[in-house]
């Protein structure tokens, strides 16, 4: 219910545009925002310095009517202002050319299998690399990875990144039992994460990769907000349940602005061993159909395949175990255009 009367939301607000910058109030303006609970509808309105009077007119027509959609119990607007124009120092510091947070907005969808692979990939065409597991709740980077050792730390009590394939890697799940649930709140996590940063001899790296944790919640936040990220990717599968939770989290991107460096499909289609044809399980172009609505690049997609499960399991990355097959093919071919359009 919430998210029908949050797409009406948007679906009228869009028809108004902001005084000051003629951008229409639509989904993708990153000066609007809607949080629908409950039927209690908030909506935060960023405004330049003190020019507030000037939105007078819109928020009594946007209150007015977002007050009549069905279900909708109470509408609240807020304006904001960014009255600090310089940017904050962030607290997340590596010596990387490129940071790149790997996100989507739900479990499930192969984001970790994802990252493995494009590190790999970046890695096989001749750059240095580090992975980052910030999955602070599901940490699988050690496993995918084949690493069981744990990190060493040097004089200056820094944790030196365990490598393999040419990687170093760095993950929560090296120092915790893999089998114990983590229960944490928040300021634990955000402490393991800054550990993760701060506390980590990363060295010179073109690229630092994140595996961030599913969702948008205050660790997506705070690494977005506090490490100096060059950009993000955002993995999704076709269907739609999935695509509902990726929109939360292209705009959670915008809303820091971080930028997107495209949308993946995965899980995108399965080839049948017996018939050899693909059958489309999760529905067919969905993010590619989503990146043409937010106008973000569309990377490529990801098969279903039995083959990249078990080499999952095993810690063997595709690009290693079979750097000639297909699924190579696609995670270098993603590589080469996310390295192309930073470069570029």
């Amino acid at each position: 219910m919430s998210d029908k009367i949050l797409s009406l939301i948007y679906t009228f607000s869009k028809k108004f545009s902001d005084p000051k910058t003629n951008l229409p109030f639509e989904r993708q303006n990153n000066n609007i925002s809607a949080i629908v609970k409950d039927g209690n509808v908030n909506i935060f309105l960023q405004v330049t310095g003190n020019e507030s009077y000037i939105y007078k007119d819109i928020l009594k027509l946007l209150k007015n009517n977002i007050a009549q959609i069905p279900g909708v119990l109470s509408v609240n607007i807020a304006l904001t202002s960014d009255k600090n124009n310089e940017k904050p120092e962030k607290k997340f510091k590596i010596d990387a050319k490129n940071i790149i947070a790997i996100a989507s907005g739900k479990g499930g969808v192969g984001k970790s299998t994802f990252s493995v692979n494009l590190t790999i990939a970046l890695k096989s065409i001749g750059k240095k690399v580090g992975l980052l597991d910030a999955d602070i709740y599901g940490p699988s980077i050690p496993r995918m990875m084949g690493i069981s050792e744990k990190p060493e730390m040097n004089n200056e009590k820094k944790l030196i990144p365990v490598e393999n394939y040419g990687v170093k890697c760095m993950s929560i799940g090296f120092i915790l039992d893999n089998e114990a649930p983590t229960i944490w709140r928040g300021p634990m996590v955000m402490k393991a994460l800054e550990q993760m940063f701060n506390g980590v001899e990363w060295g010179n790296l073109d690229y630092l990769i994140i595996d961030l944790p599913p969702g948008t919640g205050d660790a997506q936040l705070s690494l977005a907000q506090n490490s100096k990220l060059s950009g993000s990717i955002v993995i999704s599968t076709p269907q739609e349940i999935a695509l509902t939770d990726a929109r939360k989290g292209i705009n959670m991107f915008k809303k820091v602005d971080v930028k997107i460096l495209g949308i993946v499909e995965n899980m995108s289609y399965f080839v049948c061993d017996n018939c050899n044809q693909k059958h489309f399980i999760f529905s067919k172009d969905g993010v590619k159909k989503e990146s043409e609505n937010f106008k973000i690049p569309y990377l490529g997609n990801i098969p279903l395949d039995k083959k990249l499960r078990k080499q999952s399991d095993e810690g063997r990355p595709s690009i290693i175990d079979d750097p000639n097959g297909e699924i190579s093919e696609k995670y270098i071919s993603i590589a080469k255009k996310v390295d192309l359009g930073l470069q570029g």
